[in-house]
């Protein structure tokens, strides 16, 4: 039996392969619903997915998940968690405003209370419920709100990943980034190749802003005293160079080039062949570069050719070949004509 955090999948498979005549028991429940309220069973030759299920409610049990407008929300979305029912505690002993913030009233039942778990969940088509996290772990990253547990369910799905958290980073006030950071299932395996792994798995699962970027590896994940993954001892990411450090600039744009990816991405040097977004970069960061390219050179960088040329080489040949096109391709500005006032 277990219970207490997200249950990757890949500890399950383990473990039932190790022992198939045993069987595993996924329990979800906080102290205040009397601990187990929802359970999730699965045996050897079931199929198990990246992420195991904490199931369905257990009798004398109704589980809700609700948006900020306590309306319930569709299989696969994202929402808070309620619990109803028989088992649901009258409160916390003389702590009067704490208990109204999380015994409120049930919308579904007249006279009903439920408990407002402040986790995150989602059901399955098939009616299955799925821990992602805590709703105070939200974050957002560029306009989108985000759960760093969900997307760290997908990576412990990467092969040779034995277990992964996420967090989101703001190491340069204003840039707000994910961070994965991923334990290898064996020790010696190469670390290079491994995170590139968990950045191409992370790319074929799941959009743009929930991808990380920077993976970690680690011998293991720091904890806390109650054997929680602890945040705040997780180190911030090296966003050391790469292929560039074989050469410096040839001339003067590759040169402006780089000091320019490194102002964007707040690193400390970039080299002539590295690439902007294996850095760190993403979207918003490409039109600061664009208009960082313009202070320093003069010349128009279309914010699409930095995709498909992304490091200061490439660019800066492309902006020596297209010289004659790489002006400001901005409208002018037109003065505003005032109209007269009708009589």
């Amino acid at each position: 039996m277990v219970g207490g955090e997200a249950l990757p999948g890949a500890d399950v498979r383990a473990w039932l392969a190790r022992s198939p005549e045993s069987m595993v028991v996924n329990e979800y429940g906080p102290t205040e619903t009397v601990v187990g309220c929802c359970v999730f069973e699965v045996a050897a030759g079931d199929p198990v997915a990246d992420v195991v299920p904490i199931g369905r409610p257990i009798a004398n049990t109704r589980l809700y998940v609700l948006d900020d407008a306590l309306q319930p929300v569709p299989p696969g979305v994202a929402g808070e968690l309620y619990i109803a029912g028989a088992q649901v505690a009258r409160g916390y002993a003389n702590r009067r405003g704490l208990t109204a913030s999380r015994f409120v009233a049930c919308p579904f039942a007249a006279g009903e209370r439920m408990y407002r778990t402040g986790d995150l969940a989602r059901w399955t088509p098939d009616g299955q419920l799925v821990f992602l996290g805590r709703t105070d772990d939200q974050v957002k990253i560029r306009g989108y709100r985000v759960e760093p547990d969900e997307v760290a369910q997908v990576l412990t799905g990467c092969r040779g990943v034995s277990r992964a958290a996420v967090i989101a980073r703001e190491d340069v006030p204003g840039d707000r980034r994910l961070v994965a950071y991923v334990v290898p299932d064996d020790p010696e395996a190469d670390r290079d190749r491994l995170a590139a792994a968990v950045g191409a798995h992370a790319a074929a699962r799941l959009p743009d802003y929930l991808r990380p970027d920077a993976v970690v590896l680690l011998d293991a994940l720091p904890l806390t005293f109650n054997g929680k993954v602890d945040r705040a001892a997780l180190p911030a990411p090296d966003h050391a160079t790469g292929g560039g450090a074989d050469r410096g600039p040839a001339n003067a744009r590759e040169a402006a080039l780089c000091g320019a990816f490194a102002e964007v991405l707040a690193v400390p040097t970039v080299g002539v062949d590295d690439d902007f977004f294996s850095l760190g970069g993403h979207s918003l960061l490409a039109t600061r570069l664009v208009s960082r390219v313009r202070a320093l050179l003069g010349e128009e960088l279309p914010i699409e050719e930095l995709f498909t040329t992304p490091t200061p080489a490439e660019l800066a040949a492309w902006l020596a070949a297209n010289a004659d096109r790489a002006t400001d391709t901005r409208p002018a500005l037109r003065p505003m004509r005032h109209r007269e006032a009708s009589s």
